[in-house]
């Protein structure tokens, strides 16, 4: 069942926007989840995986919907997998995110700590 609050949302787009029920829980639905997906990384050097396991995102429709950020990633080859290969393209990822990093390939993407202690530093 609707909440009122939904019920009333959804008179009022269908009466000043002419946006249909359908259309507004897909947006809702599909705001969430990028919602989720963004509080994985939240920072230049962060870095995690994100399952976007709900067959519906197989879908061009659905994709298109999505944050550029994220979408750029769904490429056809990361669509639809079995368990078994989702789980070895996140191990070869997870690998590969777990190398250490040199500051001198940092340079440029992010902050060194004397950056963070002295803020003025980076605006110069």
């Amino acid at each position: 069942t609707k909440s009122r609050p939904l019920t009333a949302r959804l008179e009022y787009l269908a009466e000043t926007c002419q946006i249909n029920e359908a259309d507004f829980i897909t947006f809702d639905a599909i705001r969430q989840a990028a919602q989720c997906a963004g509080r994985v990384i939240r920072g230049k050097t962060d870095y995690g995986l994100i399952i976007f396991a709900d067959a519906r995102f197989n879908r061009v429709d659905k994709r298109n919907k999505l944050p550029t950020w994220i979408g750029q990633h769904m490429t056809e080859a990361h669509l639809n997998l079995s368990t078994d290969m989702g789980v070895m393209i996140s191990r070869r990822f997870l690998k590969l995110m777990a190398q250490p990093v040199s500051d001198e390939d940092q340079m440029g993407v992010a902050l060194s700590q004397a950056d963070l202690k002295n803020p003025q530093r980076v605006q110069e």
